[in-house]
């Protein structure tokens, strides 16, 4: 039987073509009364809630391009398959941590699963000042139980090397990170963009040898060491959040295995530039000052919670190849077992730091901006907001060996937040 071939859906042909698709009439109900609305706001794919009279799901469908551009840039539909991969490995690693998939579709590329109905984007509720208990706390240990699970500290060399074989095919989506990451910010590469008024920072910035240098190296680091299955693109647009304290990780389209500092050192990113972006969007001076705070409690809670977790995991869960207890506690050295686990915590978070710091440059300088400055409607407003976060993901790629820990890194951002950086 021949398979049909790929075609976009629309509100008006998804009941249609998958009104037959158990996976959605057992949640769903029959077709006939399906209401299909699509909300893709993101850069990449296609989205529908379908509701009906029994309950309602998502599907998600890739687009063929990048939808942020247009056709003029092709993306092969299957970055569908590795984001359905990542998905249901890190319902594994971390259960409840991500929705629940449904059913896949490889030649339409398409995926059906959970609709979180209660949940916004975390950004969107960082713009309203919004908080979320124990979230900083859920992110680290996600990072934490997907990493470390994800390696060769827990993984079985032969699935290990499958897997990494498996994710080296998401060649078009690594290209887009290596390019729009590490290179387009440090020069003036045909899709960037910035503020009007950022024009004496950004020139300062791309005029810092130093700083192109180191990301490269960083650069390298991501091409080179296939550490852990990274999720690929953890920031707060692929966070949803609810009011109940249900918080869920999405859109891993972008998995590949990469360094463990990656995924983590994003995250802190976005929210230290959700903490630099808040003046923006203040009614009165100051009058976002605690809200600030809490942005960087939740930062810290994020690295304390990572830190936490992996400790515990390389205890109770260190089977791979890698630091073997042959080595340490089947020896009675269980303190040469805790150096090399220092040693590791050390190494991650020095990668942290420059991976957070270019993800701030790029998301300022590059093609895809974040909200968090973006809906700042002051453009000089904005372009103070941006000049800070620009100086501190400067600061902490030139700091990767100098801050030490996440209190130093949170200092350095407390004073940047109140400098002149334009």
């Amino acid at each position: 039987m021949t398979k049909p071939a790929y075609e976009a859906l629309t509100p008006r042909t998804l009941p249609q073509r998958l009104g037959t698709l158990p996976a959605l009439t057992d949640r769903v109900g029959p077709p006939d009364g399906w209401d299909v609305t699509e909300v893709g706001d993101g850069n990449l794919n296609l989205v529908f809630i379908v509701r009906g009279d029994a309950g309602a799901a998502v599907v998600k469908q890739a687009l063929p391009y990048v939808r942020l551009v247009g056709e003029s840039w092709p993306l092969p539909l299957k970055r569908s398959f590795f984001e359905y991969h990542a998905l249901i490995r890190e319902e594994a690693r971390d259960p409840g941590a991500v929705p629940e998939v449904f059913h896949f579709d490889e030649d339409q590329a398409l995926i059906v699963m959970e609709y979180l109905d209660r949940h916004i984007i975390l950004r969107q509720g960082l713009i309203q000042a919004r908080r979320y208990d124990g979230l900083g706390r859920m992110l680290g240990r996600f990072c934490a139980r997907t990493l470390f699970r994800g390696s060769d500290l827990s993984m079985k060399a032969p699935e290990k090397k499958a897997d990494v074989a498996l994710f080296c095919g998401n060649v078009e989506l690594c290209d887009i990170t290596e390019n729009l990451i590490f290179s387009d910010p440090y020069f003036d590469a045909e899709m960037n963009r910035h503020t009007a008024g950022l024009d004496a920072a950004v020139a300062r910035l791309r005029a810092d040898l130093a700083l192109k240098v180191a990301a490269q190296e960083l650069k390298l680091d991501f091409t080179t060491r296939a550490e852990t299955l990274l999720h690929g693109d953890l920031h707060t647009g692929s966070v949803m959040v609810a009011d109940d304290g249900d918080y869920r990780v999405i859109d891993p389209e972008f998995a590949f295995y990469g360094p463990m500092g990656f995924d983590i050192g994003m995250l802190i990113s976005n929210f230290l530039m959700a903490y630099m972006s808040q003046p923006g969007h203040e009614s009165e001076p100051g009058d976002r000052a605690t809200y600030q705070d809490w942005l960087l409690a939740a930062t810290d809670d994020i690295w304390s919670a990572f830190a936490e977790a992996f400790s515990r995991l390389w205890h109770e869960e260190r089977r791979g190849i890698l630091y073997q207890a042959t080595l340490y506690e089947d020896q009675g050295h269980h303190q040469a077992a805790d150096v090399a686990l220092a040693r590791r915590l050390d190494a991650i978070w020095r990668d942290a730091l420059g991976f957070c710091g270019v993800e701030m440059h790029r998301r300022i300088l590059g093609l895809a901006h974040n909200a968090d400055f973006e809906t700042i409607s002051d453009e000089a407003r904005r372009a103070t907001c941006e000049a800070r976060a620009l100086a501190l993901g400067t600061a902490a790629i030139h700091g990767r060996d100098s801050i030490s820990d996440m209190g130093a890194l949170l200092e350095l951002a407390r004073r940047t937040g109140t400098e002149d950086h334009l």
